[in-house]
């Protein structure tokens, strides 16, 4: 009898040739990146399926909002208000502070930070894979999102946006194995690198000497270098120094502030810089006609 799988080459050829294929295109897509443009449309592509599969969730989720009791939502709205109190106060004080550090830059000529863009996403999906730390975003390139671009929670960093689509985009956390973030300790303004450990809740310190000045429940935050993550958010804790004299370097072990486990609201960041150049560039806009040398273009 004739059937159809016995046409044609033999079984071990097409083996042959489909696994010759599939490392030429592990190869092509690894060194050459020649797919990057093809994973952007299909995760556009995908990213209503996304929506939908979050929809029942979310119905789910603002059916049992609407069976809270009365006495919940009263001692909430509480609690709410007493918070916004509190940091209404704070943002006085803040505000004073932050006016009078302008004036100081200025009598001291050193550059006044500015202020930068801000925009909220909301959390759509964990990536299963337990060697990788990366969740997707509601917010893609229709919102001005871009690579590379940080992203915090209301603790401390989450990470940077790793992979961009029209409506949603990739996050790689700050506790992925692959991801390294510039940090300074709060005391003493000491410099250090922390590495992802691939656990949620620990974070590495590379290559820190014995004799440096670093100490369990030290803080840590950004310190600006690398020009991905503005300067001063809090990053983690030192959770544990252990000094053998038998390594090289100190071990140290962190705590991540950002609730990496608990997200569900994330907040996107734009350096002052480009916010800068993007409302100068509105500004040249409405006074002349735009030219042509693509000067004053915002990279978000």
């Amino acid at each position: 009898m004739d059937t159809i799988f016995t046409r044609g080459p033999s079984l071990n050829i097409r083996l042959t040739l489909a696994l010759v294929l599939s490392v030429t295109l592990i190869f092509v897509d690894h060194k050459m990146d020649g797919f990057k443009s093809t994973r952007v449309y299909l995760n556009s592509l995908m990213s209503p399926l996304q929506y939908i599969a979050n929809l029942p969730g979310l119905m789910l989720s603002e059916s049992a909002q609407r069976l809270t009791s009365q006495e919940q939502l009263l001692a909430e709205n509480q609690k709410l208000n007493n918070q916004l109190l509190l940091m209404s106060e704070k943002l006085q004080q803040y505000e004073v502070i932050a006016k009078e550090n302008a004036q100081l830059r200025e009598l001291l000529q050193a550059p006044v930070r500015l202020a930068s863009k801000k925009m909220v996403a909301e959390l759509m999906a964990v990536d299963k894979n337990p060697y990788s730390q990366q969740v997707v975003i509601n917010k893609g390139a229709i919102d001005g999102v871009y690579l590379s671009q940080p992203v915090i929670d209301d603790k401390g960093v989450v990470g940077q946006v790793m992979e961009v689509g029209s409506t949603n985009s990739r996050v790689l956390l700050i506790a992925d194995v692959t991801h390294a973030i510039p940090v300074r300790s709060l005391r003493n303004d000491i410099r250090f690198i922390a590495t992802g450990s691939g656990a949620l809740n620990e974070l590495y310190l590379e290559h820190v000497p014995h004799s440096v000045d670093i100490q369990e429940g030290d803080t840590l935050i950004s310190s600006g270098l690398g020009k991905v993550f503005p300067e001063g958010y809090p990053v983690a804790t030192v959770k544990q120094v252990v000094r053998d004299e038998s390594r090289p370097f100190a071990r140290v072990i962190a705590t991540p502030l950002a609730n990496l486990d608990r997200l569900r609201h994330l907040l996107l960041l734009w350096n002052a810089e480009g916010v800068a150049d993007e409302s100068e560039s509105d500004t040249d806009e409405k006074v002349s006609k735009p030219t042509d040398n693509g000067e004053g273009s915002s990279d978000a």
